[in-house]
């Protein structure tokens, strides 16, 4: 249902079932799954890919053009997965041509004047609380959780299932399965607790906290550690996953609590 009072473009497809709210409004190149929930006063632009059962609630402004002085009006797009959800006042940019396109999963839940910007590439089942801001070309793993007031800078990287405590600034990259928090940002423990809730054995839990021991508490650097890990460990899919994130991490992770600069 279309209330009388949006303004939604002939040329936006809408799918099935799909209620749109008054004071809303649609641009053309607009595309909606059926079943999505569009709260009042939501403005979703050109280039907006949402897919089915998503809920979109008010203040909400879904692909506005980048905030980046290098866009030149190239098209670009913004998708969202099935079953997302954007809460009030959740600003997603559209991409830019370095990309084409900013990206949220399935299922994700987008937190009340948060910030997606763009070309960004967020997981499914990504939890990001209120007030977080997201830097552009930023990558976010499959069911990270991500504190309020938060902020990620430009180009990093969130490994899935890692879990990042309220308020902390970001400025190295956080690897998978990992929890990070205090003042400057460090490790501080593996995510047990999320690991257990999605199906992780103990044992798994166990071996994955083995490799983040070599890592953090070992008193070796990184390429120590990577070395260690790869002699003593057997191949397994997260060993190879953490260390193919921290081989791939041009401005590296995040150290480990007491270790001094960030």
């Amino acid at each position: 249902m279309i209330h009388q009072l949006a303004v939604v473009d002939k040329r936006a497809k809408i799918g099935k079932n799909v209620v749109v709210e008054p004071f809303t409004s649609i641009a053309p190149d607009v595309e909606i799954g059926d079943g999505t929930w569009i709260g009042p006063n939501v403005t979703i632009m050109d280039g907006a890919r949402i897919g089915k059962n998503c809920k979109i609630f008010p203040g909400t402004v879904i692909s506005a053009v980048p905030q980046d002085l290098k866009f030149d009006g190239e098209i670009t797009q913004v998708i969202i997965g099935d079953g997302t959800t954007l809460r009030e006042c959740v600003t997603v940019n559209r991409g830019t041509k370095a990309l084409g396109y900013t990206k949220l999963g399935k299922n994700c839940l987008i937190m009340a004047t948060s910030h997606v910007a763009h070309d960004c590439l967020i997981g499914d089942n990504v939890i990001i609380a209120n007030g977080c801001g997201i830097a552009g070309h930023v990558e976010i793993g499959d069911f990270v959780i991500m504190g309020g007031l938060s902020a990620i800078q430009q180009f990093g990287k969130i490994g899935k299932h890692a879990m990042i405590s309220g308020g902390s600034l970001i400025r190295k990259d956080i690897p998978p399965y990992v929890k990070v928090g205090r003042v400057p940002i460090s490790y501080a423990g593996i995510n047990s607790v999320g690991l257990r809730r999605r199906g992780y054995s103990n044992e798994k839990i166990f071996e994955i906290q083995k490799i983040y021991r070599a890592i953090f508490q070992m008193k070796l650097n990184v390429s120590q550690a990577v070395s260690y890990i790869e002699k003593e460990m057997l191949p397994t899919l997260e060993r190879d996953e953490i260390l193919t994130f921290i081989q791939n991490s041009p401005r590296g992770i995040v150290k480990g609590y007491g270790s001094g600069k960030e």
